[in-house]
């Protein structure tokens, strides 16, 4: 029984390890790539690094999720929880808003970047950081048996679909400097960023992978 309870201790530090650590991710990709997206005048990389930082705030409230869980495993989601849902799900909303107008906008005045290669080297990154966070993400959940970090980890494979999104438009540009293609590479993030604010005020308004089941 000790060792047990040693081991699901164990489990939850590195729960609480890994959220810490997207979260210092989430805020050096999110400053890197909004001002390369500006420098290089790429909407696609500037929305994506936008989107790091409502990730940011995802983080917080999923860090405060795993030490409520460690306390008490058969806790409810908490006032904080829910804010830092409702704000994340706003802050979604208006980076669709913001994505899908500009985007428009730069279609119709035929808009270029001057260059996509950051958005190559970026994306490659965060696909190969968030492949290791959704597998380890996975598999703590799986030994915990805790709804909560599993739903965290289907959030970080949306992130990867995210940027494969960025792979994609950053090389095709790179490769036929096809000017729409930089515009139409926000709509895959807008609509992942829909989803997600969608599910953020579902989860503020129900105790849905609120908790733990008994390990």
């Amino acid at each position: 029984m000790a060792n047990t309870t040693l081991r699901i201790e164990k489990l939850y530090k590195w729960a609480l390890g890994l959220a810490i650590f997207t979260i210092v991710y989430n805020t050096a990709e999110g400053l890197i790539s909004t001002w390369l997206g500006y420098e290089d005048r790429t909407l696609a990389l500037f929305g994506f690094g936008a989107d790091s930082f409502i990730e940011v705030i995802s983080g917080i409230g999923i860090a405060h999720m795993v030490l409520r869980i460690q306390q008490n495993h058969k806790s409810k989601r908490d006032k904080f929880e829910r804010t830092a849902l409702k704000i994340t799900g706003f802050s979604f909303y208006a980076l669709v808003i913001g994505l899908v107008v500009t985007s428009v906008y730069n279609i119709y005045t035929g808009h270029k970047p001057e260059t996509t290669f950051w958005g190559l080297v970026i994306s490659l990154i965060s696909i190969l950081v968030m492949w290791f966070l959704l597998a380890t993400k996975t598999k703590t959940g799986k030994l915990l048996n805790s709804e909560a970090i599993l739903s965290d980890a289907g959030c970080t494979r949306v992130c990867i679909y995210m940027s494969v999104i960025l792979l994609i438009s950053s090389g095709v540009y790179e490769l036929t400097s096809f000017a729409y293609i930089d515009s139409i590479g926000t709509l895959g993030p807008s609509y992942f960023a829909f989803k997600e604010g969608k599910e953020c005020f579902e989860k503020a308004n129900s105790d849905k992978y609120c908790s733990c089941k008994p390990v």
